[in-house]
This record gives C-alpha cells, structure tokens and sequence, in this order.
C-alpha cells in the first residue's frame, strides 16, 4: 500500500477526516472487530431502523428519506441472510460495514443516519439487543434441561441406591433424589437468567459518544419501545461504558456451567465398571483408539472440562474491566468474544446435557445390590430416639453396633436383638425392622426428603417454578 493509498485508506474510516497519515495494515488487523461481530448485524441493522424513525421527530430526517434508509437497511440485511455480503478492507466492524453498504445502496442520505449517534452507544445497544435474544434461548434450552431431569425423575422413583458423602456410602436415597438435587441447583439458574433480563434490556442508543444526544425531540423512550427495551439508559456516560450486563452474564455462565460440570462428575463415576448404575446412549459416547472393550463418557469430560472454559472468560474480562477510566475505551472491545464464546459454549453444553440425560439407561438392580446394611447405622440411632433417648447418647450407641459387628466380622444387620440390648436395654423386638432400606427412604418424608412423597412434591415445585 502506497503512502497515498493509505492515506486514502485513513480518510474512509469514520473517523479518517482527522488524520493525514497512514494506518499501519497490521494496526488495522489489530484493530478490526468485523470478523466476530458481524454475528450482530441483524441487532445493527434493527437500532439502525429504529433510530432513522426517531430522527424524524428531530427534523434531521423527513419521513421519505427514513424510509429510503429503513429500505436501505432491509437490503443490507437481505445481504447478510443469504450469506452474500462483501465486507472490504476498510469495514473496521459491524457498524461500519453496515454503513458502508448502506451508502453504496442508497446514496449519501445514509450520511445523516448517525447525527448524534456514535459508535459507543450502538455497539452497546447492539450487544443488548443481542444478548436479549440469547438469554431467551438459553433459558428455554435450561428450561427443556430441568424438564427431562424432572420426568426422568417421576419416571425412576422407585430406585433406590446409596447416598455419598465424601464420596463414602451414607444412607440411602432414591435415584431421583439425586436427578433432583442437580436439577434444584439449575432451577437456581434458570431464576438468575430470568432475572438477569431486565438488566440487560436497558437502552444506550441516544447517549452519544458520552455527553448525550444534541437534538431536540429525539424521543428515547419512543427508541425503546420500538427495539423492545424495557427501560432508557439514566446516565450517558455510564451507559455507553457499562458492561455489567457482560459480567453479569459471563458469571450465570460460569455457574451454571459449574452446575453441569458436578452432574457430569456423578454420572461419569455412576456410569465406571465400579458403579454399574448408569450407562450413556452410544450417541454421547465414544471409543479407545487402542483398547476395543471402552466405553467413554466423553461428553460429560467435555461437559465438564467446558466450565473451566467459560470460568476463563469471565475472569479475563472482568480483569480487563477493572482498570478502564471513564467512559468507553477500546478495551471494551474485548466484551465480545469472551461473551460469544461463553454463549455458545453454555447453548451447546445445556443441548448436550439434555441428551445424555433423556437417552442414559439405568440399572436400578445395581443401585440396590450397592446398598449395604451398615448405611443404615443411623437409623438404629434414630430407633432409640424415638424411645426418648438423646440423639448424642443413640449415636454412641449405634457407634458402638457397628463396631461389634466388625469384631465379628457380620454384617450390622446379623446382630441379634440380645446384641443390640447388651449395647442399650431399650432394644426391643421391632429393631428388626430398621433394617429395610424402603423403609428409611420412606422415613425422610418431611418437606425436601427421599421419601416418595417428598420426591414427587419436588417434582411438582420444579414443574411449577418453570410453568410460571
């Protein structure tokens, strides 16, 4: 590039009337954001329309020439459905690709299209714009996701399997009591989506560059009900500069990724040789390259090593964030790749998981075989209590059953009544009884339990929560 050409180059920019020197082609590659957030050239071209309609209330506009750029834009658009738009080597970004076009489509009308509007507030109105439709998918795809584990739940409820506390057999539960617990912790998320919405729907469009729109009669509220926005950016310097909403969005994302990545873990140790309780659908599984027999849960590895991911993007960006001076600086260029990144990431992830959970089979003969009479330890405790003795006075004395039973090499449940009354005289003949596993489960009936009941109304609270 000649020093004339790249001063040619320069003076094209939207911002080039104020240099007469070159831009280096590597500060230009640099510089651009074209390549990732042309994904938002519907959202531009949507603030675009609405803002050619607003400035007609200013007289910057007379209706004619709005609808010649409302025409205008829906060509451009047309351009980017079909997957023929020619971006150049001066389109910096969406916006000013858009623009270019724009022009070339309709004359320099297109011109008066940015009067008063700069590129900080719509690429903030456009990252909104965008996101909005992004948290209404993924809620929805979260949404199917609790749906499949609360069916599957109502469907399975009759399995019972071991309950883990540092990974150690505890008492028993009921397989669904587990789908639950997961399924509770992504209903948690599905609340913060929800209620992370409205945040994002504030509009920045009619701030201007930081100090705010010049024009008298440029109708904000107007913009905002016409692009769908809940409420009008109160500050213009903090609303050409305020990415919260990113953060706030990269941090559900983190969470809920956590949230999967734990189920992930217990069905990928459920599903070991060891365990036995659940196997993955060939669909989510695949196999050694070297070894014929395996049969890897490689979706949930990927599920799983995915919320490290989504993690390193929020905290990078939020480092980015924190140095940045009043108002916009081009550092907040970094907002979109982490956020497109953690979006897709999370839309897949959720896909996935809905799938490996609605195919997986299980295997409730082995969650039942896994069960062992010592998990039910705290049972004979609770035995006592109901015969007025304190739980810390029951506990030693259920501590002390198991380890009788360990110096005779049996099983808890082979001590005989004699046994247990030479351990503590309120021993009766209905001990015998502790020892069925359907019975604990069914013990544990209050509000959240593992009793059937219990279960069926978590199932009922959750199919609520979503309808709602």
């Amino acid at each position: 590039m000649s020093d004339e050409q790249g001063a040619d180059f320069t003076k094209r920019k939207l911002w080039g009337g104020r240099f007469t020197g070159t831009t280096d082609p590597i500060m230009h590659a640099f510089n651009e954001s074209l390549s990732y957030d042309q994904r938002m050239w519907a959202q531009d071209i949507r603030g675009s329309q609405a803002y050619a309609r607003a400035l007609v209330g200013c007289n910057i506009l007379t209706p004619d020439e709005r609808d010649t750029i409302i025409k205008g834009l829906d060509q451009v658009g047309a351009e980017w459905k079909a997957g023929k738009f020619q971006a150049e080597a001066d389109d910096e970004d969406i916006h000013t690709a858009n623009e270019r076009r724009l022009k070339e489509l309709i004359g320099p009308v297109a011109g008066k299209l940015h009067t008063g509007r700069s590129r900080n507030d719509q690429v903030a109105t456009d990252m909104r714009l965008w996101l909005l439709d992004e948290a209404e998918a993924l809620q929805t795809l979260l949404g199917e996701l609790l749906h499949v584990l609360v069916a599957r739940a109502r469907a399975e409820v009759d399995a019972l399997m071991p309950g883990y506390t540092h990974l150690q057999r505890a008492q028993p539960i009921r397989w669904s009591h587990l789908l639950l617990s997961h399924a509770s912790a992504l209903a948690s998320d599905y609340a913060r989506i929800r209620d992370l919405r409205p945040r994002i729907s504030v509009l920045p469009l009619g701030s201007g560059p930081l100090a705010g729109n010049p024009f008298a009669g440029l109708d904000r509220a107007a913009i905002a009900r016409d692009l769908g926005f809940a409420t009008v950016g109160t500050n213009s310097m903090h609303s050409v500069s305020d990415r919260d909403f990113v953060v706030e969005t990269l941090m559900w994302a983190s969470l809920t990724m956590i949230h999967i990545s734990k189920m992930a873990e217990d069905l990928i140790i459920y599903s070991s040789a060891e365990f036995g309780f659940v196997q993955l659908s060939d669909a989510y599984s695949t196999g050694s390259s070297i070894m014929p027999q395996k049969k890897n849960p490689d979706s949930l590895e990927l599920l799983r090593g995915k919320s490290g991911r989504v993690f390193g993007q929020m905290s990078g960006f939020m480092m980015t964030l924190k140095g940045i001076p009043s108002t916009y600086n081009k550092d907040l260029q970094e907002d979109k790749e982490p956020l497109f990144d953690a979006v897709d990431t999370v839309r897949r992830s959720l896909q996935i998981a809905t799938g490996v959970i609605s195919t997986m089979s299980t295997f409730p003969e082995r969650m039942r075989s896994a069960l062992t009479p010592d998990m039910l330890a705290t049972d004979l405790a609770e035995y006592l209590v109901r015969k007025g003795i304190p739980f810390r006075e029951t506990h030693h004395v259920s501590g002390s059953a198991v380890r009788l039973s360990e110096e005779r090499k049996c099983s808890l449940s082979d001590l005989t009544v004699k046994d247990l009354q030479s351990l503590h005289p309120a021993f009766e003949d209905d001990v015998l009884k502790v020892w069925s596993f359907d019975e604990s489960v069914e013990r544990r009936d209050a509000t959240g339990g593992t009793s059937k009941r219990a279960v069926l109304e978590q199932c009922d609270r959750l199919e609520a929560s979503l309808a709602k």
